[in-house]
């Protein structure tokens, strides 16, 4: 027993999981008298001491937006916060054994649950790309499998708080991440989409049916290496039995260039589906060998089939059919129903002091249609409103629906001041992020392109600098992230020349690109 309690409220037991980041212990929320599992991190062991409080927001930020998602996959977040020098997550406490211990107990693992979990698993990611979240750290030990043979997904957003660039090398040689399940593109630094996941759901389903990852090696380097430029041996010359169109799937979800996996988790469940096991089918056809974790508190195995029975498909790509955002919805609403469009500035004003950004997203939308039908459409107080609900709906995560308010800001503007009106630009570049945010990288590379010229010539003396220089390191992420590494590796090579002639080769934003391409350097062939 440890005894102390974290923010006034949760006692913590025992330990059940430790790493270089932090623990998780079992706990109690005294309030409400109920198990709960509780994460601690620690910030100064993660990061230098400058950095710490940034971490502390990110981390907020992070649990409040990965906790809108709900699905019965997904692990319930309670609480999170700090206490003294940890950060606090408060979660679901969940029954079961983590996919690693499960897979342990069986040899070989049988291929029907392998499918039965993969499927799941896209279940869940649908739910969450559809955000769009990306995962970053999908592997065995984040996934719970439980007593009723359903899998929950754990620690969704921790990885993009402990570090934006998940592979920074430490000095230990050690890459912040999980080498083993690692997309290359984030292997070489680029920018990661849903497209990264899908890749871990490859090695996850090939570690599934063969009993190991495709890409080992005794250094993180050395693996990382491999993902790069090995191809994985195919599951059917290890397990014969294995169905063709199961091995051709996992060779698609380890493709090196992202664009030749599937377009989604949608594609990746419908491929399955022919392979679940059909309604009436009994539970514990596969028995478990063992016992330990792999049983469920009735005696009998922890068996992903049981789902299956009324299968459990994801949800829908919300990106082609979105709910109508509060400020889409036409029409006037009868005067005695109109919201106090000023009283509610005031309300969203307070919120937003408070940290309640979600509340005050509600708000904003809400009142947009009130305000348009008051003041009109094109009104400063209107601008106004959008563009706080657009910026708003960007620090809570919700992307997908910041862009089109984002567009039609911009298309406003440019219309009164021109394409290369700074405010104009803004709102493009806030687009474009959205679109790099939402994993659509192609898109995100032509908007910021796009954008470059209006910045000015990087070599005039009166350019935006800063701007134009942050727009091409991402461009260059976002190539990498798409597999072309060598043009990617090219175009920040010639980006470094340019800080450096710019700002001197001990500028921070040079020394951090020159690190960036040294590593990427180590992964390239003879490098």
């Amino acid at each position: 027993m440890n005894g102390r309690v974290i923010a006034g409220r949760y006692e913590l037991s025992t330990v059940i999981g430790q790493g270089g980041m932090g623990q998780v212990w079992t706990g109690y929320d005294q309030r409400l008298d109920r198990r709960v599992a509780v994460k601690l991190l620690r910030p100064d062991m993660m990061a230098a001491a400058t950095a710490a409080d940034e971490m502390r927001r990110r981390f907020v930020r992070e649990c409040r937006v990965t906790a809108q998602v709900t699905h019965p996959g997904l692990v319930t977040v309670h609480d999170a916060g700090s206490d003294g020098n940890d950060l606090f997550l408060v979660m679901q406490y969940v029954e079961g054994a983590d996919l690693a211990d499960h897979l342990a107990e069986q040899d070989p693992y049988p291929w029907e649950w392998a499918v039965s979990i993969a499927a799941q698993l896209c279940s869940v990611l649908g739910a969450v790309h559809a955000v769009p979240i990306v995962h970053r750290d999908l592997k065995p030990r984040n996934v719970m499998v439980k007593p009723d043979g359903t899998v929950t997904v754990l620690d969704l957003g921790v990885a993009s708080v402990l570090d934006t660039d998940t592979t920074r090398l430490t000095h230990t040689g050690s890459p912040i991440g999980s080498p083993a399940y690692m997309a290359p593109e984030q292997a070489m630094g680029g920018a990661v989409g849903p497209y990264t996941d899908l890749y871990a759901l490859g090695v996850l389903l090939h570690e599934l049916l063969s009993g190991n990852v495709p890409f080992a090696g005794s250094t993180a380097l050395g693996v990382l290496h491999r993902h790069l430029y090995e191809p994985p041996l195919p599951v059917r010359q290890l397990r014969p039995e294995v169905p063709e169109q199961l091995e051709a799937l996992v060779l698609r979800l380890l493709s090196k260039d992202p664009l030749h996996r599937p377009s989604g988790a949608q594609e990746v469940y419908a491929q399955l589906a022919p392979l679940l096991p059909g309604a009436g089918r009994g539970p514990g056809a596969f028995p478990a060998r063992g016992h330990g974790t792999g049983q469920s508190a009735g005696g009998g195995p922890l068996d992903p089939t049981r789902p299956f029975v009324r299968p459990h498909a994801p949800w829908p790509d919300r990106a082609s059919s979105p709910a109508a955002a509060p400020s889409q919805v036409s029409g006037t609403a009868p005067a005695a129903e109109r919201p106090d469009v000023a009283a509610a500035v005031d309300e969203v004003k307070r919120l937003l002091g408070e940290g309640s950004i979600t509340r005050a997203v509600d708000i904003l939308g809400g009142i947009l249609p009130a305000a348009a039908t008051e003041h009109g459409e094109h009104s400063p107080v209107v601008r106004i409103l959008r563009k706080q609900y657009a910026t708003t709906l960007m620090d809570d995560g919700q992307y997908r629906r910041a862009l089109p308010e984002l567009r039609r800001l911009a298309d406003d503007r440019a219309a009164e001041a021109g394409q290369a009106d700074r405010q104009t630009l803004q709102y493009r570049y806030d687009a474009a992020q959205c679109l790099e945010q939402m994993g659509e990288a192609a898109a995100a590379i032509t908007e910021y392109r796009a954008l470059l010229p209006l910045y000015g010539n990087p070599h005039a003396p009166g350019a935006d600098h800063a701007r134009g220089f942050d727009i091409r390191h991402r461009i260059g992420d976002l190539m990498l992230a798409m597999g072309d590494h060598a043009a990617g590796y090219q175009h920040l090579q010639n980006l470094l020349y340019d800080i450096e002639r710019i700002y001197g080769t001990g500028h921070p934003q040079a020394v951090s690109l020159r690190r960036s391409l040294d590593r990427q350097r180590q992964f390239r062939p003879g490098g």
